[in-house]
């Protein structure tokens, strides 16, 4: 294939998204030229008089990252802006690196700039599972997905990446008490409820820690999932990946943010993905680390969608939490071991805006 002898960049408008006097619109906008350019026709030069257009904004996440879509001869490409005094992009590129070597679909770097947090990367579409995922889709999704769990537990690369340690799940749990209930709801624990909130985050994190420990995406739901054009699925939103629990991955699909599953649906996906995962492990032993690990990660999104709302002024994450408080008290009932949490969580989260 030959590529055209002049460079040319068709975005849309952004709207607000960017404003000009972003001062790192500039060196983002001539990197991207600069970029393509050696990428993919080394042998032309920019035009002296070359100028870009406006920007088409894709949807970004939680973090202090960005996302723009540029078109060059026929194809797209995802420009990333990662501010470096916010976040880093190098876990981005050795994630990436991680997912590709074990055949997985993850955006390929067709060129970056760490020092700056810009990257140029391929563009995989705008089909997110969210749009795809309903009650009749929901079996064909599983059985697509699955794979890609399988792969990342048996093929993934663990070597250098963080731990998910009993250090760091402890942490994740507080953000409940601490943004969610004392932030948003304006409570203290009393001695009482201290006591039995170290009791359940001592068992949520011993379920953990007795998990094989593989590779661990940590953010696997249906918008960090695409659905490509040739079938396959590719993966996004990886940068945060650990060395953790087998089950956690699985939770974070299975309790979604957009749908609400039977009990009954929840228990056939969870052994249909016993028997890919862990076929040697005990089916209740199973099903128990999937819902105390669903439970673990579901505090954990309360209280971190209380903390976006208050501390990073992010619009329509609070909005999400009652379907989270629904899959908490869900899981109660079923274990005599959080029958003590259960008469405190239950009251919490009963304050919830429905």
């Amino acid at each position: 294939m030959r590529y055209s002898k002049t460079l040319h960049v068709l975005m849309t408008d952004i709207g607000e998204t960017m404003s000009p006097l972003d001062h790192r619109l500039a060196p983002l906008q001539q990197w991207t030229i600069t970029a393509l350019h050696h990428a993919l026709t080394p042998e032309v030069a920019v035009p002296a008089n070359y100028a870009l257009g406006t920007w088409e904004s894709v949807s970004g996440d939680a973090s202090f990252r960005r996302y723009f879509r540029t078109h060059f001869d026929g194809r797209s490409y995802i420009i990333m802006d990662a501010p470096p005094e916010k976040e880093s992009v190098e876990p981005f590129v050795d994630i990436a690196q991680r997912l590709l070597k074990a055949g997985l679909r993850a955006p390929i770097i067709v060129a970056q700039q760490q020092e700056q947090g810009f990257l140029l990367l391929e563009d995989l579409g705008d089909e997110m599972l969210k749009s795809l995922l309903n009650k009749a889709s929901g079996q064909p999704l599983m059985d697509a997905v699955l794979p890609v769990l399988a792969t990342m537990a048996s093929s993934c690369e663990t070597a250098g990446l963080p731990d998910y340690s009993s250090a760091k799940l402890q942490e994740e749990l507080a953000l409940f008490p601490d943004w969610y209930l004392q932030q948003h709801l304006g409570l203290s624990m009393t001695s009482d409820e201290a006591e039995q909130w170290q009791q359940l985050t001592q068992t949520l994190v011993d379920n953990a820690l007795a998990q094989p420990q593989v590779f661990v995406h940590r953010d696997f739901h249906s918008c960090n999932l695409h659905q490509l054009p040739d079938g396959d699925i590719g993966v996004i939103d990886f940068q945060d990946a650990v060395c953790g629990p087998l089950t956690y991955d699985l939770a974070s699909w299975l309790w979604d943010r957009y749908i609400t599953w039977p009990r009954a649906q929840l228990e056939a996906w969870m052994l249909q993905a016993h028997q890919q995962l862990a076929p040697q492990v005990d089916e209740k032993c199973w099903i128990r680390w999937c819902d105390l690990m669903g439970l673990q990660r579901n505090l954990k999104i309360v209280g971190i969608f209380a903390r976006l709302h208050y501390r990073d002024n992010k619009d329509g994450y609070l909005e999400m939490t009652p379907r989270f408080s629904d899959y908490i008290s869900a899981v109660l009932p079923l274990y005599p071991e959080l029958a003590s949490s259960r008469v405190m969580l239950d009251k919490w989260l009963a304050m919830v805006k429905k």
